[in-house]
């Protein structure tokens, strides 16, 4: 039997795919660590962003986070997955530390969160 791990990967979907599209997208790749029978599966949409520089004629990225505990086979499957798929232009899978998630979730915060604004 091959010991599970935790994983973190990251991907950016083209910044023109309508929501809709994107939400498939991202529905497909966590049905896909389902049926892989990856474990604690946590989905986090980072939003729209500015990529640092052109990605295959792109400025900007729709970046999401997937984390999740999975085999080192699911993941050679998903990345491939993903690097023949025409609606994700980047990817990047990490191998975490069992006490690496509570900490990048406290550090990272959300997309969707509202931001204070200072009168000035």
């Amino acid at each position: 039997m091959t010991v599970k791990r935790l994983y973190e990967t990251m991907y950016i979907l083209r910044p023109d795919l309508p929501d809709q599209e994107a939400d498939a997208a991202i529905a497909k790749y966590q049905d896909f660590l389902v049926q892989q029978e990856s474990e604690d599966i946590t989905i986090q949409h980072r939003g729209r962003r500015r990529l640092a520089y052109d990605i295959k004629g792109h400025r900007e990225g729709i970046y999401i986070q997937v984390n999740y505990t999975a085999t080192p086979k699911t993941i050679e499957s998903l990345e491939k997955s993903m690097r023949l798929a025409d609606d994700v232009i980047r990817y990047m899978t990490i191998k975490l530390e069992p006490e690496a998630i509570e900490e990048n979730a406290e550090e990272i915060p959300d997309a969707e969160a509202p931001v204070e604004e200072t009168a000035e």
